[in-house]
């Protein structure tokens, strides 16, 4: 058991202690991950069977690394049999082997959030509803956040506070829709995400020996990020658990960020209610950050009163102190950014990948966009556009999901006229009607035409007898192909293929380029072994279409992205940790949210969320704000965070930009290094919340072209104001920082292209500000 040696006494007691109920409240960087490790191995090499162990987290990336780390401990093949994975594909696979038991096949389709919405849009345009006033992504978040808490489409109409609530926002048809919309799934064999906890929970609920199979299965439970779970997740955690105990849940109160979601913080602080002989075990040591932002952190979230208490250290270095800027705007705060990675990238030989903007809203990241395409600086937005939910991969997929169940309507009115074949959206239209006035599905209809009065002609009768035909070819080599074979014989025949090869557009190219990419995953995919030991069925269609569907983002980034500066929400940033992280926006009314500022309970999870985005730092943190920025097309003058304030002085360092043209005079001010901003003292606060910045307007320096007028090649760089250590712009070589100067020459190292030695006289260099 050399393992337990690499474990501090906190992290030991939490793996050892295997019986019954446990809560390990995991502070920040204080290696949970490597504790449900270890204790999970631990379990294993105690003897129990990995079939009888349960662990879910939030991503299958995480659990997929969980798996690596503890096969490296009891062996690969054992750490493949233990039932690990998010919430939603642990239990569809359940749902799978016991679909039969609520009326669903056992090949049910998954709907995304795309598909979700578009079977909505369907439903009010039939309704005869405003999708103005019943916006398709409302209309779907009401109706997750019922099934979130177990509230069925008829419970709904039956509540009187819904329903008013639904009239007093002009939306009374919300119920009938949610009625509608669940009838459409179920017909349709399809589940959307929330379905899939909502489902488990009336499938634990009304099949007692369902429940008493998997309570006597899952002998040991284990929770990831357990703070986050909402009502629906908590019921199974706590069904499933309820004989044995054995039930352990792993989390950070002062994380918890999710309320938007469902997540219920009370799951974590009333756990000790549920399971009164709990153990609970405290990790405190923080091995990620440095001291400074250590204190910082803690010194943030001690003013919220509702949390478990912690006293998070480190034993790690001192650190710099947090530096907080002040921009005129917003478009000044990101060159300020811009100006800092690339200053840290030179001085440190940083990497790209070292460094997170993090910010509250998506609507931030322009400016930083702006700012960091400026300077030749790579970036990715985290949380961006899928490779899944592309339209050529989903058109290729829906085709997948139409041979596995054809009962799936929205893939179907998505490929039964791509490639065109002439069947277009009044023959849609007058099939679904055909198929709601006889309470059947799409296919039915569509299979058996003869059948029902679909007020079609003949020819196009035809055309849609040619496509079934093609699909049922398909199908049936479903079961005797593997998903690649099969999957390749679709994106040929169904002539998706040719289509896409034919458009020689960019557009085209690439899109041609991404259904290659999907094959090369297909053929990657047959070639993985099954997850499980006891899975022995063949790896085809229907379990790479499980895959996808469960696919978090966290789990889409690919090689190509790697070595860029991410840019992402700071909800996104959880579980997240980088070198360098600066936060943006750090102004009232936009962090915290204006919409958090009518309730502590709202104010203090906007708290938390601070605290997530301070501790995703390693070496340093940085602050900003800006003094303006335009909200809807009007410029607003804006006043720091209080969350500044709340911040321990001692462990902040107050920046002003040039521009501002914040007061300095000898005494107080003095230039920190050549970057143009200025130190501030520590005993200098910045404006209160009741004292609005005053700003002046400046007008921003651009660059300076070097236009030489050099006698002879000793004054070149006087002349041209050129110095050791200031950055420059060069044509070709991008941007660099000055090393050296000597008759005439210098020596530049560019970001992107090394160290140059450049004539001064021939250079043509900018000097950036």
């Amino acid at each position: 058991m050399d393992y337990l040696e690499k474990l501090n006494t906190s992290q030991r007691q939490a793996v050892q202690a295997t019986e019954g109920p446990v809560m390990v409240i995991a502070g920040a960087g204080s290696g949970k991950t490597r504790v449900l490790t270890y204790r999970i191995a631990h379990i294993i090499n105690k003897g129990i069977d990995p079939f009888n162990i349960l662990a879910l987290t939030f991503t299958n990336k995480a659990a997929q690394e969980m798996k690596e780390r503890i096969g490296k401990i009891v062996g690969g093949s054992e750490a493949r049999n233990i039932w690990m994975g998010t919430f939603h594909s642990v239990f569809a696979r359940i749902l799978r082997s016991e679909a039969d038991k609520i009326g669903y096949p056992s090949n049910f389709t998954i709907y995304d959030t795309q598909d979700a919405k578009n079977l909505i849009k369907g439903i009010l345009k039939e309704q005869g509803l405003d999708d103005k006033v019943y916006k398709p992504g409302l209309v779907l978040s009401r109706i997750s956040a019922a099934k979130n808490n177990l509230i069925t489409p008829q419970a709904y109409l039956n509540n009187t506070s819904l329903q008013s609530e639904d009239t007093q926002s002009a939306k009374p048809k919300l119920g009938e829709v949610y009625k509608i919309y669940s009838e459409r799934c179920f017909k349709a064999g399809a589940m959307d995400f929330d379905d899939l906890l909502f489902k488990t929970n009336v499938l634990l609920r009304d099949f007692p020996e369902v429940l008493y199979k998997y309570q006597h299965r899952f002998k040991y439970i284990l929770v990831d990020e357990y703070q986050d779970t909402n009502f629906s997740q908590y019921l199974i955690v706590k069904k499933l658990g309820a004989v044995l105990q054995n039930v352990c849940v792993v989390g950070d109160d002062a994380q918890s960020i999710y309320a938007f979601r469902g997540a219920n913080i009370q799951n974590i602080l009333n756990f000790k209610n549920d399971y009164p002989e709990v153990k609970t075990y405290k990790l405190e040591q923080n091995y990620r950050s440095t001291k400074n932002i250590v204190a910082a952190a803690n010194s943030i979230i001690v003013n919220n009163k509702e949390q478990i208490e912690k006293n998070v250290f480190t034993d790690n270095i001192e650190g710099s102190k947090i530096k907080i800027y002040k921009a005129a705007s917003d478009n000044e705060e990101g060159k300020i950014v811009a100006n800092l990675i690339f200053d840290k990238q030179l001085s440190e030989q940083a990497k790209n990948n070292d460094f997170a903007i993090l910010y509250r809203t998506n609507a931030q990241s322009r400016a930083m966009e702006e700012a960091l395409r400026r300077k030749n600086i790579p970036y990715k937005i985290y949380g961006g556009l899928s490779f899944y939910q592309r339209k050529e991969i989903k058109d290729l997929l829906s085709y997948f999901r139409m041979i596995v169940n054809p009962q799936d309507e929205e893939a179907l009115k998505r490929i039964i006229n791509y490639p065109a074949r002439g069947i277009g959206n009044t023959t849609i239209d007058k099939l679904t009607i055909a198929a709601n006035n006889n309470n059947v599905d799409l296919w039915t209809i569509i299979t058996n035409l003869n059948q029902f009065n679909t007020g079609l002609n003949s020819g196009t009768q035809s055309k849609i007898q040619s496509f079934v035909s093609m699909m049922n070819s398909f199908r049936v080599q479903l079961e005797a192909k593997n998903a690649f074979d099969l999957g390749n014989e679709i994106a040929s025949t169904s002539g998706i293929l040719k289509d896409l090869y034919s458009d020689r557009t960019p557009e085209g190219i690439s899109k041609y380029e991404n259904i290659q990419e999907l094959l090369n995953g297909l053929k990657e995919f047959t070639e993985t072994e099954n997850e499980f030991e006891e899975d022995v069925t063949p790896r085809g269609l229907t379990e790479f279409l499980q895959d996808v569907a469960l696919l978090t983002s966290a789990d889409n980034e690919k090689d190509e992205d790697k070595n860029k500066v991410t840019l992402m929400t700071i909800h996104s940033a959880k579980g997240l940790e980088f070198p360098y992280v600066h936060i943006v926006g750090m102004e009232e009314n936009l962090f915290p949210s204006q919409m958090s500022l009518t309730s502590r309970i709202d104010l203090e999870e906007e708290r938390r969320l601070f605290y997530v985005a301070v501790t995703r730092a390693e070496k340093e943190a940085v602050l900003s704000f800006a003094a303006s920025r335009y909200k809807w097309g009007n410029l607003i003058f804006c006043e720091p965070s209080r969350f500044i304030e709340e911040i321990d002085d001692k462990c902040l360092e107050y920046m002003f930009s040039e521009t501002t043209q914040a007061p300095r005079s000898q005494n107080n001010y003095e230039t920190s290094s050549s970057n143009g901003y200025y130190s501030k003292p520590k005993n200098t606060l910045p404006p209160k919340r009741n004292e609005p910045p005053k700003i002046i307007h400046t007008t921003p320096k651009n660059l300076k072209k070097i236009t030489p007028n050099i006698s002879t090649n000793q004054d070149s760089a006087a002349n041209l104001d050129l110095n050791v250590g200031t950055r420059v712009q060069h044509q070709k070589f991008g941007q660099g920082l000055v090393e050296s100067i000597d008759a005439g020459k210098a020596t530049i190292n560019f970001i992107s292209a090394g160290k140059k030695q450049l004539l001064l006289k021939f250079a043509k260099l900018e000097i950036l500000n």
